[in-house]
């Protein structure tokens, strides 16, 4: 401040002594010189080049005439830098805003240009200035309401601005798991496709029975049928592959306890696999298993990789339907298979860290009617940082449940998803925050602080559901609950389905 008034005279004269050259201004242009007899002397401040008229915040306001030369008005913005918000060329005023909004500070940096002649008038002389001056008063109101619109027009510009760095944000945020999935599940891929190619040269050499090629045959058909079976509990995916594993070790198969799980994921049962146990001598049954298992694990993972591509698609969807209006149809979404392809999305991840996820799936219905598959980024989010918050060896229980009406007879009740971790908790002074956008307590470079304020905006905006969270050391639980009766389809849900 003390460069710019140094670059600055400021001497009180008479305003008649000025209406020669206020003539030649707009709000002065048609005001009779008789006028302005409420205002005798006002500051005539003579600034060159570079001096400083007014600062942000500053406490005296004054209303600006710029008899000649030209000043500008910037934003100082957060990280220091300048975003020029207008000018004022000789004959124009500024400086009306603060008076009329109510301020009492100057918002703007205001500068010279170039070296200027300017008059100032304070609140008072501004006040008499509106009372006496009908002409004057009508241009002033012009220009407020001109640079009101302006300033309207630029904030609406930011705030596009701030929306689309928000969603290019979240967007590689959202990016990261499906990438980092698919490109794990290539790699398991190839070791998958050079063992299938160790065991079908090991067995090329032994000539088949047609009831082996018809049993292989029934096996294969199966395997290629579908990427996974429909979605188990904890308990019972738990039981049969024990089951199964049992049985396959009584028939001398190596890797029982390998190989068991893949088939249970996609479905295969001890009765399908009798056959191949029935046509194989033991040496053979335990090589068509590991094949077989091969082969389906390399399904599982190409599955893997094409819901990751998928997930990549609807997320670059996201970004057109951020300008245009979603129109594609609703479709049914059972929550147990969405919930059930974000595990495998992230089983790497549990594996890494050898967490158990307990699954309690009970909700009845748990299909419900939507538009794209927003609901898989709020898993995803949900139980990857149930995942980064637990410790090694723990567990994450996800459980589903049907809540009833309250008592209305259109509300077909909620479909509940909670996801529990046991890791140390989250602070009760951060709790209130946690929804909130850019705000993590995980280390720099480790969180964008997006991702429960994505599942918050999906889950209450979408579909009209509610979030909730409870959290104490050794047990944190989120829980999510979603309409059954739906709401409108232009926010993404439907009505249960019959």
């Amino acid at each position: 401040m003390s460069a710019g008034t140094q670059l600055m005279t400021i001497e009180a004269v008479p305003l008649r002594e000025l209406a020669g050259l206020l003539g030649h201004t707009r709000p002065f242009k048609d005001v009779p010189p008789d006028a302005l007899q409420a205002i005798s002397v006002v500051d005539r401040v003579k600034a060159k080049a570079g001096a400083t008229l007014a600062e942000p915040g500053q406490g005296s306001i004054y209303y600006w005439l710029v008899l000649d030369g030209e000043c500008r008005a910037d934003r100082v913005e957060a990280d220091g830098s300048l975003s020029t918000v207008g000018t004022a060329q000789s004959g124009e005023a500024f400086g009306e805003t603060p008076f009329l909004t109510g301020k009492m500070h100057a918002a703007f940096l205001v500068t010279a240009v170039r070296d200027s002649d300017l008059v100032r008038f304070t609140a008072d002389q501004f006040w008499a200035l509106m009372a006496c001056c009908p002409e004057a008063r009508k241009v002033v109101l012009a220009d407020m309401s001109m640079r009101l619109s302006t300033y309207q027009a630029e904030a609406l510009h930011r705030e596009k601005l701030v929306s689309l760095g928000t969603l290019a944000a979240g967007l590689m945020h959202e990016l990261h798991n499906p990438g980092s999935a698919a490109k794990r599940a290539a790699s398991q891929l190839r070791e998958n496709l050079m063992k299938l190619q160790d065991l079908s040269l090991r067995s090329s050499g032994k000539l088949k029975t047609p009831d082996q090629l018809q049993c292989m045959h029934s096996l294969l058909q199966h395997a290629m049928k579908g990427c996974h079976a429909s979605a188990l509990s904890s308990l019972e995916q738990a039981d049969a592959e024990e089951a199964l594993a049992e049985w396959l070790q009584d028939a001398g198969v190596e890797n029982a306890f390998t190989i068991a799980p893949s088939l249970v994921e996609i479905g295969f049962e001890q009765e399908e696999l009798k056959c191949a146990r029935e046509y194989f001598d033991a040496s053979s049954f335990s090589d068509a298993l590991n094949w077989l298992q091969a082969l389906v694990s390399s399904v599982s993972l190409v599955c893997a990789i094409e819901e990751s591509i998928s997930r990549v698609s609807d997320l670059a969807m996201a970004v057109k339907k951020f300008a245009y209006d979603d129109r594609s149809p609703v479709k049914d979404l059972d929550v147990h298979d969405s919930l059930q392809s974000t595990i495998t999305i992230l089983g790497h991840k549990l594996r890494m860290k050898q967490i158990g996820v307990d699954k309690k799936f009970e909700a009845s219905p748990s299909v419900i009617h939507t538009r794209g598959s927003a609901l898989s980024q709020v898993w995803t989010n949900l139980i990857d940082n149930a995942a980064d918050a637990s410790p090694a060896q723990g567990h994450i229980e996800i459980a589903t449940w049907t809540e009833p009406a309250n008592g209305n007879p259109s509300d077909q009740g909620w479909l509940a998803v909670s996801v529990t971790d046991h890791g140390p908790g989250i602070p009760a002074d951060v709790l209130p925050r946690i929804f909130e956008a850019f705000f993590t307590t995980k280390p720099q470079g480790s969180g964008t602080g997006l991702g429960l304020e994505i599942v918050h905006r999906i889950v209450t905006q979408k579909f009209g559901g509610k979030i909730d969270v409870e959290s104490e050391p050794g047990n944190t639980r989120f829980v999510v609950k979603l309409p059954l009766s739906g709401t409108s389809t232009n926010n993404g849900a439907g009505t249960k389905p019959k």
